[in-house]
């Protein structure tokens, strides 16, 4: 019996439903900055979540919220700077050396580009067989046989065994990727964005070969992905991320069905839907995501939040005036971290211009068509004064006490939401702050 045969009927007895991956708490973060802005840059920022046995976990969010650097530190690619990554009850954060070789057996990732994954001086053969030869697996005669099994699983042909990479399309480089991952037959694979670089029909046959992988091998995937369609389709549960945190997290089609965190609300309202007669309530979230290196002090997704909670005394205030109001917070807070050249700060001990004296400009673009009252508009002036005596982190800070709430102040717990244990990182689960039963982006008091 081949090793591929043994890994199949060795599949039938693993447990589905126990937790293969428990990770707590994990931090990982990059550098300490320049000379001026020392702030770590936190690619992951206290993620806590379990990965069951046999199960496909999507992971979500935009561009830059932490998804691949958390599936790197999951396998180890990237080194944790704090928590823990428990492996079948090992927290292989603290494994080095041959533990660490040893341990890799059991975890191997598919990489977003088929293109650059793959050395184009090497044959697929010897691709997929190196990592069999770091590990000094059984005999030569035994890899080269192995090998051969695993192109016919990935829907490869015998011949493939010796051509170069450049001669396959992109979709049966992805299948010598995941050959590739497969060699060592691990139990969790961590799987960035496998389908994002493919056309929709080769999407679709990548999908299908991982979802009979995983019937076939018993395998536990962690499956990162910018398409919300092919998540929906594929995965067992999705976690939502932003900006290193994870913001919800639940059974697929309950999350997609009836999403509960304001972000993962925005995040699928952005779906295209076929029918071009369907109106459909978008969100369209303002601004960009903060820096890494300065994210909010409370909530993450403070500085965006349409339902973002208000000060009792600003109840009252119109919701478009408000929404002016956090848009220029959020102009001032990004003014506060930005570094001054040293020609910048000649020019202010000159008392010339410099690009930091145009508060005047951005108070008229954003209320000028408003009638502000006057219990906003001398917050406003307070802090355009400390703007103009060149103290922009006293206006942060001001502009922070006067119109900040529970979502600046504090970070949220995770609130479970659903008796399935979904949970979302909201103050909005709480009594006191308890959203209403439909969603008025930007007008959630």
């Amino acid at each position: 019996m081949s090793k591929v045969q043994q890994t199949e009927s060795e599949s039938v007895s693993v447990s589905e439903g126990e937790t293969l991956v428990q990770v707590n708490n994990l931090k990982t973060y990059y550098g300490e900055g320049g000379l001026i802005d020392s702030n770590p840059v936190k690619a992951v920022d206290g993620v806590s979540l379990n990965i069951k046995r046999g199960e496909t976990l999507g992971l979500v969010g935009e561009s830059g919220c932490g998804k691949s650097t958390l599936g790197r530190t999951l396998i180890q690619l990237e080194n944790a700077t704090d928590g823990e990554v428990l492996f079948d009850g090992t927290d292989i954060t603290q494994l080095s050396g041959t533990e660490l070789k040893n341990w890799r057996r059991n975890s191997q990732m598919v990489f977003q580009d088929p293109e650059s994954s793959l050395n184009d001086r090497m044959t697929v053969g010897e691709i997929i067989r190196e990592p069999l030869d770091v590990h000094d697996w059984e005999t030569p005669r035994e890899r080269r046989q192995h090998v051969r099994e695993l192109l016919d699983v990935v829907g490869l042909q015998p011949e493939h065994y010796y051509r170069y990479p450049h001669q396959f399309s992109g979709g049966q480089r992805q299948r010598i990727g995941i050959a590739r991952a497969l060699a060592l037959e691990p139990e969790f694979i961590v799987l960035d964005e496998p389908v994002s670089a493919l056309d929709v029909s080769v999407q679709a046959q990548i999908l299908n070969l991982l979802e009979d992988l995983q019937e076939e091998f018993g395998l536990t995937y962690l499956f990162i992905a910018h398409d919300l369609s092919v998540v929906r389709h594929i995965c067992d549960r999705v976690a939502v991320m932003y900006l290193g945190h994870i913001m919800e997290l639940g059974e697929a089609e309950e999350l997609f069905e009836n999403p509960k965190n304001p972000y993962t609300i925005s995040l699928l309202s952005a779906i295209p839907d076929p029918d071009p007669t369907a109106k459909g309530d978008r969100v369209t979230l303002r601004g960009t995501p903060p820096s890494p290196r300065d994210p909010p002090k409370g909530c993450p997704f403070s500085t965006r939040c349409p339902m973002k909670i208000r000060p009792e005394e600003f109840q009252h205030i119109d919701d478009d005036l408000w929404v002016a109001v956090e848009v220029f917070r959020e102009v001032v807070r990004e003014r506060s971290r930005a570094e001054r050249s040293m020609t910048d700060q000649v020019k202010e001990i000159l008392g010339m211009e410099t690009r930091f004296s145009d508060i005047g400009e951005i108070r008229h673009e954003l209320f000028a068509e408003f009638d502000v009252p006057r219990e906003v508009e001398k917050h406003i002036d307070e802090a355009a004064g400390y703007i103009e005596n060149n103290s922009d982190k006293q206006a942060r800070n001001y502009l922070r006490d006067v119109f900040g709430s529970v979502c600046d102040a504090e970070n949220p717990d995770d609130n479970v939401v659903s008796n399935t244990g979904r949970f979302s990182h909201c103050h909005r689960h709480l009594d006191d702050y308890e959203e209403p039963d439909e969603f008025t982006p930007y007008t959630m008091r």
